[in-house]
């Protein structure tokens, strides 16, 4: 756990025996939030394939962490007996699990469509032919709002901002599924709110900005944020598509966990919302000429110089998430901030990756 810059709310708890199941909870946040709510003394449970790369040192370490506390079951989203015997016994569904990444999605769109939005409904269904009437929170992307062509955009000298956007990106943006993983993501968004309208089921979708913190490697397509302090630590080569003023808000993962938790104690107000879950304006950094320069401060020497290449098709220069209807429905906003984020993110890293950082 790292400390919040402000003072820390009564640690939210949900109700003594509670059955909670984490779909992908071998994944970095997956694997986070299951340790976290077994710390809350619920009762987890956890489905995952195992198919990435870290997942197994994942599931070694939320062993680890609580021991037999957790049940673990080595299945696949996409096999619909599977998730029914798992949501079966489950209070609360966090389904987490899918794939990830823009360019596999382009690669394998029928793998991702898989994945993702049948992946997806099978969880639903399951959920729909329980007798324990779980709820069910789905982690969106903020993906589904697409390049944002509608909201004007300022560039200044070390980021863009929106021009008329203060807040951030609110739930009423028009959706616009871009790629197979946009589409995929945002198929399994709506089905997710639909399900409540049309079936009644308790669901909350979660369109998530940046998550970050400990037990995240990244890559360049997802998890920039660790994505680039290991490689700068490592003195790898570094891309940058843009101009590196692209600006992302940073959430760490324990206020994710937090708002995770938050959302279903207040399930009569959040059941078939979405939500964008983000670290709001204060926590924004350009992706390079602001991030450049905090990681210098936390590897003791200056990243090296990347290379700069044309932004990708469907590239936001902005977003971060106006976080209002969050605070309003369950209470819940950002505690730990971005300088405190990354320096855990860094520990973390410096003690389990082998890089070469400085000390604390």
């Amino acid at each position: 756990m790292v400390a919040s810059s402000q003072a820390q709310s009564v640690e939210p708890r949900l109700p003594p025996g509670t059955r909670c199941l984490v779909t992908g909870g071998a994944g970095f946040i997956g694997c986070n939030l299951a340790a976290g709510l077994v710390r809350r003394g619920l009762e987890v449970s956890v489905l995952d394939d195992l198919s990435r790369p870290g997942a197994a040192a994942n599931l070694a370490w939320l062993v680890a962490e609580v021991g037999n506390s957790v049940r673990f079951h080595e299945d696949d989203v996409r096999d619909a007996d599977a998730v029914n015997a798992v949501v079966a016994g489950a209070d609360i569904v966090f389904h987490l699990a899918g794939q990830t990444a823009v360019t596999t999605s382009v690669a394998d769109p029928r793998g991702d469509f898989e994945a993702n939005a049948l992946g997806t409904l099978n969880v639903l269904e399951a959920a729909r032919d329980s007798r324990r009437d779980p709820i069910v929170v789905y982690a969106s992307t903020n993906k589904v709002y697409g390049a944002l062509e509608g909201l004007a955009v300022v560039e200044h000298d070390t980021r863009f901002s929106f021009a008329d956007a203060p807040h951030g990106v609110d739930e009423t943006a028009p959706l616009d599924f871009r790629s197979p993983y946009g589409c995929s993501k945002g198929v399994a968004d709506q089905y997710a709110l639909d399900y409540h309208r049309v079936f009644g089921l308790r669901t909350i979708v979660f369109r998530q900005s940046c998550v970050y913190g400990p037990r995240q490697l990244g890559s360049e397509e997802q998890g920039w944020v660790a994505w680039l302090m290991r490689a700068a630590a490592a003195g790898d080569p570094i891309t940058i598509y843009g101009s590196g003023k692209q600006v992302r808000d940073l959430l760490h993962v324990d206020d994710l966990i937090e708002a995770y938790v938050l959302a279903t104690q207040a399930i009569s107000a959040t059941a078939g919302q979405a939500y964008n879950i983000g670290g709001g304006e204060a926590r924004t950094l350009s992706v390079w000429r602001e991030f450049a320069p905090r990681l210098a401060d936390l590897l003791g020497r200056a990243p090296a110089a990347p290379v700069f290449e044309d932004a990708r098709p469907g590239d936001q220069p902005v977003f971060f998430c106006d976080t209002r209807k969050a605070q309003r429905d369950f209470r819940w906003e950002p505690r730990i901030d971005v300088d405190a984020g990354l320096l855990h993110l860094r520990n973390w890293l410096r003690a389990h990756a082998a890089v070469d950082v400085a000390p604390a």
